[in-house]
């Protein structure tokens, strides 16, 4: 299917799901039963077990904040990339003790979507090194990939 709007489906899945993140099973109204999620360097395969993946990751974020910055896809709408932020307060992400401090940190994501339509891969990044320092309490000082990223 050439020049679907492939940017409308992701926003519309996080709309649903992670801007309303105790709505979970809306999961199951984006992507395709075998889907598989690329992030942290594993991978999260089918359906059951991202929908799993996204209550034990939005656990650890108490009153999670999901921000969409960009999106944009492929001429073909087969690929669409976004750009994201989260803001929330720490509830023992990375197994840091959930202090609740202030946390923010950024992402991208590349989706491919599938003829029928719905999500069946997504491969993440986001800025871990840096949340990893802030949760640790590393000011720009103690920071020696601080001057490089001014």
């Amino acid at each position: 299917m050439v020049n679907r709007d492939s940017v409308a489906l992701v926003e519309n899945f996080w709309k649903a799901v992670w801007q309303a993140p105790e709505n979970v099973d809306a999961v199951d109204n984006f992507v395709a039963e075998d889907f598989v999620l690329t992030t942290g360097g594993r991978d999260i395969v089918g359906r059951d077990a991202f929908k799993q993946w996204i209550c034990d990751f939005s656990a650890q974020i108490a009153d999670l904040k999901f921000e969409i910055v960009n999106t944009f896809q492929s001429a073909d709408g087969k690929l669409v990339s976004a750009r994201f932020r989260i803001h929330g307060l720490n509830n023992g992400l990375m197994g840091f003790p959930a202090d609740r401090r202030p946390i923010e940190f950024t992402g991208n994501a590349i989706w491919h979507v599938g003829p029928e339509g719905r999500l069946v891969r997504n491969w993440v990044e986001r800025s871990a090194f840096e949340l990893f320092r802030d949760l640790q309490g590393v000011s720009d000082v103690d920071d020696p990939f601080a001057v490089a990223r001014k």
